[in-house]
């Protein structure tokens, strides 16, 4: 697959790079699950029925875990994310249709190259700018063949404002992750401290996710040559309901 990509922004690191490429981070959601994931796959393959050989991308693919199940069906795959440690780990999954790539979604990462994007698990909404989340999209919109597939998974913010959990606490193999949450107007936000249990004290990460709407998604997508076809409300792709669905699944067409 010939993949073009362009350097990875520089500058001061915003929250998701610094984070993101922590091991703190790793060691946190290590228990994401696989099978979860595989289940998830099954599903979306069965409704959108890729042609044989189709060319497909996960956009901030972490460390793999879907991407991995893509090409376990004989589809074409690249993965793209900004953690150096975590396409550092994806690296080592790689096949012959299975290849990783660092890569900031900010900037072009290709012109028709795809039939398919898929942005799984929230992997969009991170940029205080707006007009950086609108040129996301248009990155991925340039990407996609004409007829191609966007596959978006989002929180569902109205679900997900309901049932925030404003602390918890864990500790994982004797460090201790202090977990804070709230939201505003624009944003879900997320305060990590972490206790290591050594002297060097207290370190401290953040995560912010802005609060998209069904709405949002559609005017974006229109601004940038993308048809909203379907809705889903859950990773069983059951129908989408504003304040039942645990998740916000769209599935756009490239119309040009």
């Amino acid at each position: 697959m010939n993949i073009s990509t362009q350097p990875v922004l520089s500058g001061n690191a915003p929250w998701f790079k610094s984070w993101f490429d922590s091991s703190y981070y790793h060691q946190l959601y290590a228990g994401r699950d696989e099978q979860e994931a595989a289940s998830f796959i099954n599903e979306l393959l069965n409704v959108l029925k890729p042609a044989p050989n189709s060319s497909m991308l996960d956009l901030g693919c972490g460390a793999g875990r879907h991407a991995r199940q893509l090409a376990s069906h004989g589809y074409r795959v690249a993965g793209m994310d900004l953690s150096s440690s975590s396409i550092r780990e994806a690296k080592k999954s790689e096949t012959t249709n299975l290849q990783f790539y660092r890569q900031d979604m900010r900037e072009p990462f290709g012109i028709r190259q795809f039939d398919y994007v898929f942005s799984f698990f929230t992997s969009f909404g991170y940029f205080k700018d707006d007009m950086e989340n609108h040129q996301v999209i248009s990155n991925i919109s340039k990407s996609l063949k004409r007829g191609g597939t966007l596959l978006m998974d989002y929180i569902n913010t109205p679900w997900s404002e309901e049932r925030i959990v404003p602390y918890e606490e864990k500790e994982i193999d004797g460090v201790v992750y202090h977990i804070t949450r709230w939201t505003n107007d624009k944003n879900f936000n997320k305060k990590i401290v972490i206790d290591t249990m050594l002297d060097d004290g207290l370190i401290e990460y953040t995560e912010q996710v802005k609060k998209f709407s069904l709405a949002d998604f559609e005017e974006m997508f229109s601004c940038h040559g993308l048809q909203l076809n379907e809705v889903y409300g859950d990773y069983k792709l059951s129908a989408y309901d504003e304040k039942k669905s645990s998740r916000l699944i769209l599935s756009a067409k490239k119309m040009e």
